[in-house]
């Protein structure tokens, strides 16, 4: 029986969280994560290897990537040149060959934990052209002649951030979790393992209007966790308390709001509403 992801004393994982993982290790399928935005996708794939005690490969997906990089690369030019050159390296293809990130997974001694991160930002085509490879835990080195069979299936997390739908023939090989963007309750939690020992006034307080820009009907960008960390931090740094926060109304831009807001629209949208509020009263 494998050791099973528990959460730990830096990440603060739901019980639904929880159970995904343990399902997708068990199952031997890899887990896809999906969730808006600082919802902590990728720490939870960092997490489970430093709760397994498995070392973790990141395979960071960007729009340019292509499914091959992640098994391997050939380099034709360099041995093109340096048969040019008359280097003895040429005789031996093997020089040419970059493992990617699938392969050293593969090849790895001991267990391992693959992240795939952010598998959306690719080209449509990418999930499809790595199913096989994921199903199959092999794949074929044509320039070699030989095949890689990974030793010990990694577990293997990927994450989206939902930007394009991903194949039906791709979501049938995962097992599938959606991180909810935390409630105040579970957000307290995280914000403790951050601040410890914040006062729970300013928190409630900050926390309140945190939610209260997200709720608000008409917002382009919602701010996300790792934002209201980040204006936490700012309120902490500037030793502000509950009332300085409630000293600008509830509708009115918040203290230092360039954390929370990040495009023009909605700093707009929020001093309109200000105006508004002030001619009410």
């Amino acid at each position: 029986m494998h050791a099973r992801f528990e959460g730990s004393d830096t990440y603060v994982a739901t019980q639904d969280l929880t159970i995904a993982v343990n399902a997708a290790v068990t199952l031997e399928r890899p887990l896809l994560v999906k969730g808006e935005p600082g919802t902590g996708k990728t720490e939870l794939a960092r997490q489970v290897a430093t709760a397994l005690g498995l070392p973790i490969l990141e395979w960071h997906v960007k729009s340019t990537t292509r499914a091959q990089q992640g098994l391997y690369e050939y380099d034709a030019v360099s041995r093109l040149r340096d048969s040019q050159l008359g280097d003895a390296r040429v005789n031996d293809v093997k020089n040419y060959i970059r493992k990617g990130k699938l392969w050293q997974a593969f090849e790895a001694e001991s267990r391992v934990v693959l992240l795939i991160d952010e598998i959306d930002k690719a080209d449509i085509e990418f999930p499809n052209d790595l199913l096989q490879e994921l199903d199959r835990m092999e794949f074929f080195v044509y320039e070699t002649g030989e095949t890689i069979r990974a030793r010990i299936r990694p577990i293997v997390i990927i994450t989206s951030n939902n930007e394009k739908e991903l194949p039906d023939a791709f979501l049938r090989r995962c097992f599938f979790h959606y991180i909810r963007f935390p409630d105040m309750e579970t957000m307290k939690r995280i914000v403790e393992v951050h601040f410890p020992g914040i006062k729970p006034q300013l928190l409630t307080t900050a926390l309140t209007q945190f939610y209260d820009i997200r709720d608000q009907q008409g917002i382009k960008k919602k701010p996300s966790t790792s934002e209201v960390l980040d204006w936490l931090k700012l309120l902490l740094a500037e030793d502000l308390s509950p009332e300085d926060l409630r000293r600008d109304g509830a509708s009115a831009l918040p203290r230092l709001h360039g954390a929370l807001l990040k495009n023009e629209q909605d700093v707009a949208l929020f001093e309109r509403l200000a105006f508004l509020a002030r001619r009410q009263t």
